[in-house]
């Protein structure tokens, strides 16, 4: 395994490199494997979904290992398959009973990377099944002010039609207008403005997000406020 390997366990790089059937005939001489965690508490599960291998997450699921095993940063494979967007993954983990509002030590759901990376799909079947789209990670931001910093529009329409609040305040005291306004996403910033997010809140540096927007942006959402 020199050179291939990610992990101090065997089974956890044949579910990385995908490699099914001398995982299969691992798991045949010892079933214990299966759930063995290395060094970073990771197990085969997480390296699956890190690596993106359905056929080999599918196989651990079947046998029943625990979908919500958390590593040494309490990431569950949900996390890592929501960040890594692998959409056929995420749906197969749902199905075995993920959790999908659990946080790891960032205080970050899987709908946090969702939404930063723009998994758009992934996004929606979390919501559906009950994902926060208000879960605050530990600098306070929800899922709506990394879509709205990345200046991702469709994904902010999904957390909008899922009820995401507008004008949560981060640790900045920024809401996600402050941040839409801020990397002068107009599209974003009007849409979020439609949905009632204020002009007015100010952030930490006593700015409003009319005082962060560049350029002629401030004006045009000023009128669409004002009507």
């Amino acid at each position: 395994m020199e050179g291939g390997s990610v992990s101090n366990v065997e089974v956890c790089n044949l579910a990385y490199l995908g490699q099914l059937e001398e995982l299969r005939s691992r798991l045949a001489e010892n079933r214990a494997l299966a759930t063995r965690a290395d060094q970073d508490k990771r197990t085969a599960l997480h390296w699956a979904c890190s690596a993106g291998h359905r056929d080999v997450a599918d196989y651990l699921l079947n046998l029943g290992v625990p979908v919500n095993d958390t590593d040494d940063a309490d990431w569950t494979p949900l996390h890592i398959a929501a960040l890594a967007g692998r959409d056929e993954i995420v749906k197969a983990l749902i199905g075995k009973g993920a959790q999908v509002t659990v946080a790891n030590q960032n205080g970050c759901t899987p709908l946090h990377y969702a939404a930063s990376k723009n998994r758009q799909e992934i996004a929606v079947m979390l919501l559906e099944r009950g994902a926060d789209p208000d879960a605050a990670d530990h600098f306070e931001s929800t899922p709506l002010h990394r879509a709205a910093a990345k200046g991702n529009l469709k994904m902010i329409q999904i957390l909008l039609k899922h009820k995401a609040s507008v004008n949560m305040q981060d640790s900045e005291g920024n809401t996600p207008l402050h941040l839409a306004c801020d990397e002068d996403r107009a599209d974003e910033a009007k849409l979020l403005v439609s949905h009632g997010a204020s002009i007015y809140i100010e952030n930490k540096e006593e700015k409003t997000p009319l005082q962060v927007a560049k350029g002629g942006l401030g004006a045009i959402l000023r009128r669409l406020v004002e009507g």
